[in-house]
């Protein structure tokens, strides 16, 4: 009987360190792997203001599906796609993944440059994405028949369907 119960305390004990290294594996957030979403790997603000200026180049410019480059006009995530390329950044050049990119912060701690996400469609691919310009404004190419243009955020449409923002990583 002695046996069994000392038995019984090792194996509680030794599961109860596993499981709590395991917790805390869990916990943070799989570092371990180098996916880190640590502050320290954001781009620099003054990095997401050269995105931001590079992005605003481009007031005018017509919206082009599957558009990606001043001389073929742009689409949502086209304009996102290049402006970050033009200043040595690599993200995702689609928007379902744009929307899973860098790390996501809360909607009052959006900064310049970083990239917001609007659901504007049911399917899987009905999302829409802009980069934040600071002031409740974003930059986007709209749709077909528009052009690349700055508006606010705080407009009922895109303030309703305003479901994430990402904070990019170099």
């Amino acid at each position: 009987m002695h046996h069994r119960c000392l038995m019984y305390r090792w194996w509680r004990t030794s599961s109860l360190t596993v499981l709590s290294l395991y917790s805390a594996f869990l916990l943070s957030g799989c570092g371990f792997f180098g996916a880190s979403t640590s502050p320290r790997d954001d781009i620099t603000p003054a990095q997401a203001q050269r995105v931001l200026k590079t992005a605003y180049s481009q007031v005018g410019k017509k919206y082009r599906s599957g558009g990606a480059s001043p001389a073929k006009g742009f689409d949502c995530s086209g304009l996102i796609y290049w402006a970050y390329r033009q200043n040595g950044l690599e993200i995702p050049r689609i928007t379902v993944d744009q929307a899973r990119t860098g790390r996501a912060v809360a909607r009052n701690q959006a900064r310049p440059g970083d990239i917001v996400v609007f659901r504007t469609g049911n399917s899987p691919r009905g999302l829409h994405t802009g980069i934040y310009a600071g002031g409740d404004k974003f930059i986007h190419s709209p749709r077909r028949g528009e052009r690349v243009r700055e508006e606010s955020i705080k407009i009922d449409y895109w303030r309703k369907k305003l479901v994430s923002v990402r904070r990019v990583a170099r």
